[in-house]
């Protein structure tokens, strides 16, 4: 049987220090831009366009929506 590790306390973890804090702002808000400005509107323009192609694949399988004739 094998023990637990002890956990950590606040004590125990090292403070970053005010360079490396700046260095994480930095990467936080270039990453931040990239989700906004880039991801986000790709997956958006993906998204729309997928819906948009299974319903013209479906309606090219079955027909147009609407009452039989």
């Amino acid at each position: 049987m094998t023990a637990c590790p002890t956990s950590l306390t606040d004590e125990d973890l090292p403070m970053p220090s005010p360079s490396e804090d700046a260095g994480g702002k930095r990467r936080e808000r270039r990453l931040f831009l990239f989700l906004v400005i880039f991801l986000f509107p790709l997956l958006c323009v993906t998204l729309v366009g997928a819906y948009g192609f299974a319903v013209w694949f479906l309606q090219m399988l079955f027909g147009p929506p609407g009452p039989p004739n």
